[in-house]
């Protein structure tokens, strides 16, 4: 039985494409009520959420790094903004140590998004745009640019050393970083960015590591680390339980 998920994903606009990954839309058009897992992808995720009783909740998510598990919500349809970390300081100008692997309820009016955004994907994503950039008041800086575009062009095969190579920017000073907004180490993160994108390979049955574990077996236990489950688990994704394996392109 699958979930009959409706999913839209688009980037941003190029000026916010430092903040933002991507604005999108997941839509449950099934009456069936169904437990959906949320694997860590080293994002902090804005929520505008409906269900088919007409409720509306805005919330936000810090970073994961371990599976969240979802009440099932038929007929329900969610709208959301995923962050790039750099949002902390820069867009919500507060620290994510306090809701890691949680969900905070906002009120409504938050960042002046209400129920009424949610009648048209489109109008929401042009919001989006006009909202962020209106919080985007400062340049940021050029080291945490590169440090994140480091780390997501080499897929998170990459070492702590590099990066502080590359960025001219101690070590010591980057997990003090990321302890202060998100509540994790860069290695954590690294590990988190490197396990999203085996997604991919295991969504297509391949359980030999592509990227660069260990061994095998050094794969499977990140595997099982970051998503709670065995790779051949996330690979039969029964009932559509792994929303990123669901919403994963094919391509």
């Amino acid at each position: 039985m699958k979930t009959e998920l409706e999913y839209i994903s688009l980037p941003p606009q190029e000026c916010l494409s430092h903040v933002i990954e991507s604005i999108w839309m997941v839509r449950n058009h099934s009456e069936e009520s169904v437990e959906a897992i949320i694997l860590p992808d080293g994002k902090i995720d804005l929520f505008l959420f409906l269900d088919q009783e007409a409720n509306f909740e805005i919330f936000i998510s810090g970073i994961c790094n371990e599976p969240i598990l979802k009440q099932p919500f038929p007929k329900s349809v969610m709208f959301a903004v995923s962050f790039y970390p750099t949002a902390a300081e820069y867009i919500f100008k507060r620290s994510f140590t306090d809701s890691l692997n949680k969900k905070i309820i906002l009120p409504p009016g938050f960042m002046e998004f209400c129920r009424e955004d949610m009648q048209d994907f489109d109008i929401f994503y042009k919001k989006v745009d006009r909202t962020i950039q209106s919080l985007l008041t400062e340049p940021i800086d050029n080291r945490k640019i590169l440090l994140f575009d480091l780390v997501n062009r080499s897929k998170g095969e990459i070492k702590v050393e590099t990066i502080a190579s590359e960025t001219g920017w101690n070590s010591r000073g980057i997990n003090r970083y990321f302890r202060k907004w998100l509540g994790i180490t860069l290695k954590s993160y690294i590990d988190i960015i490197k396990f999203c994108n085996s997604l991919k390979q295991l969504k297509n049955g391949n359980f030999y590591p592509e990227l660069n574990y260990a061994d095998q077996s050094h794969f499977i236990r990140a595997v099982k680390k970051f998503s709670g489950s065995k790779p051949n688990v996330l690979r039969k994704n029964d009932n559509d339980r792994f929303i990123q394996l669901t919403t994963l392109s094919d391509e």
